[in-house]
C-alpha cells in the first residue's frame, strides 16, 4: 500500500495539512526546514501523488462525499435524503464518514479518508472544523460547503439563521405568556449553540428578563442532554416554559418531566427545535421550529456541482408548526 500525507506527517512530526502546503507547494505557514524535512520523507516512504485522482477531481469525478456528524441526533438522515436524491439526478454517487464533530483527530481522519479519493466535492454536516484541519481541506482545493452550520467569515455554507432559530422559539413562548423560560441542551461551541443562545436572550431581552445561568442548560444535542437538563432543572423548577435545541433533546426533556410528575403542557411548556417527524411520533406532541434540512441537502450539491465558489452563503427558511406541547398562561 503506498504512504500517504498522513503517514509522512507522523514521520516527521507535522500536521498533514503542513504536508499538504509543502506537497502543493504552498510556502505559507511553514518554513524552509519543515520543508526539506517533509520532501525528503515523502521520497524515502515512496509517496507518489495520485496525479490521475487529481485530474479525475477536476474534470469529472462523479464521487461525492459526506462527512456526518456522529452526535446522536436524528436530522442528519433528511439532509442525506436531500443530497442523495440531488446527487442522484445528476448522476452522482455519494459515500458518507462519520466523525465526532468535536474531536480535531477525528475530523482529520475522517477528511483524510475522502480528500485521499477522487471526489468532486465534500459536504459537511454540522461539523465545525478545527483551523488545522479547515486549513488541510482548503489545500486538498476540492470544493466544500458546509450544511446545517452558518458562519461569520466566508466559509461556504447552506443553513438556517440560528439566531432567528433562537429569537421565534423563545418568541412563541412569550406570545404565550411565559416569562422564566429555559434553554435546554445548547453546544458550547462558537457556532450554532453561541447564534441560537444569542436569539434567546434577544427575545428575553425584549420583555426586560435577564435568564439565570441555571435556565441555560449545555449539551450535545442528544436525548441524554434533554434528561440531564430536565433533571438540572430539577422537580421545583421555576420555569413554564423550556425551549429545547433539538428534537431529540426535547424528548427527553419531555421523558424527564413526566418521571417528575409534571403534565406537558399544563405544568411545563414545550418548543423544539428542528421539526423533524420524531415531534409527531411522541405524546403530547411537539410544537416546532421546523427547518428544511432536506432544502439544505439539495442546496449543497447545487453549491458543489454548479462550482459557485468559496463565499456563497445560503439561509433556508425556518416556519413554526404548532402542535401540542405549547399553552397559553395568564
Amino acid at each position: 500500500m503506498s504512504a500517504t500525507i498522513k503517514d509522512i506527517a507522523k514521520k516527521v512530526g507535522v500536521a498533514p495539512s503542513t504536508v499538504s502546503r509543502v506537497l502543493a507547494n504552498k510556502s505559507k505557514y511553514y518554513n524552509l526546514e519543515t520543508a526539506e524535512k517533509v520532501k525528503r520523507a515523502a521520497q524515502e516512504l515512496g509517496y507518489k501523488k495520485n496525479q490521475a485522482a487529481v485530474e479525475l477531481v477536476k474534470q469529472h469525478s462523479n464521487v461525492i462525499a459526506a462527512v456526518v456528524s456522529s452526535v446522536k441526533t436524528n436530522f442528519a438522515g433528511e439532509i442525506l435524503d436531500g443530497i442523495k436524491d440531488e446527487a442522484s439526478r445528476h448522476g452522482y454517487d455519494l459515500i458518507i464518514v462519520y466523525s465526532n464533530s468535536a474531536d480535531s483527530k477525528e475530523q482529520e481522519r475522517a477528511l483524510l479518508t475522502v480528500i485521499e479519493r477522487p471526489v468532486l466535492g465534500v459536504l459537511l454536516l454540522s461539523i465545525a472544523l478545527s483551523e488545522n484541519n479547515l486549513n488541510l481541506l482548503k489545500d486538498s482545493e476540492i470544493p466544500y460547503c458546509f450544511l446545517s452550520m452558518g458562519f461569520d467569515d466566508n466559509r461556504p455554507f447552506v443553513s438556517s439563521d440560528d439566531i432567528e432559530i433562537g429569537y421565534k422559539a423563545t418568541k412563541l413562548l412569550i406570545e404565550n405568556g411565559h416569562r422564566n423560560i429555559g434553554l435546554a441542551g445548547i453546544d458550547m461551541y462558537p457556532y450554532t449553540g453561541r447564534l441560537r443562545l444569542d436569539g434567546y436572550k434577544k427575545a428575553l431581552q425584549e420583555i426586560d428578563v435577564d435568564p439565570k445561568d441555571s435556565w441555560i442548560q449545555s449539551g450535545d444535542y442528544s436525548y441524554i442532554s434533554g434528561e440531564n437538563a430536565m433533571s438540572n432543572y430539577g422537580k421545583n423548577t421555576e420555569l413554564t416554559g423550556i425551549v429545547c435545541v433539538s428534537d431529540m433533546v426535547a424528548i427527553g426533556v419531555l421523558n424527564q418531566a413526566r418521571n417528575f410528575g409534571f403534565k406537558v403542557p399544563d405544568d411545563l411548556s414545550i418548543v423544539s427545535i428542528d421539526g423533524t417527524e420524531m415531534c409527531k411520533i411522541v405524546q403530547p406532541q411537539l410544537t416546532s421550529i421546523s427547518q428544511d434540512f432536506y432544502k439544505m441537502g439539495i442546496k449543497g450539491v447545487q453549491q458543489i456541482t454548479d462550482n459557485i465558489g468559496d463565499k456563497n452563503q445560503q439561509f433556508v427558511s425556518i416556519h413554526i408548526e404548532e402542535r401540542e406541547s405549547v399553552k397559553f398562561i395568564k
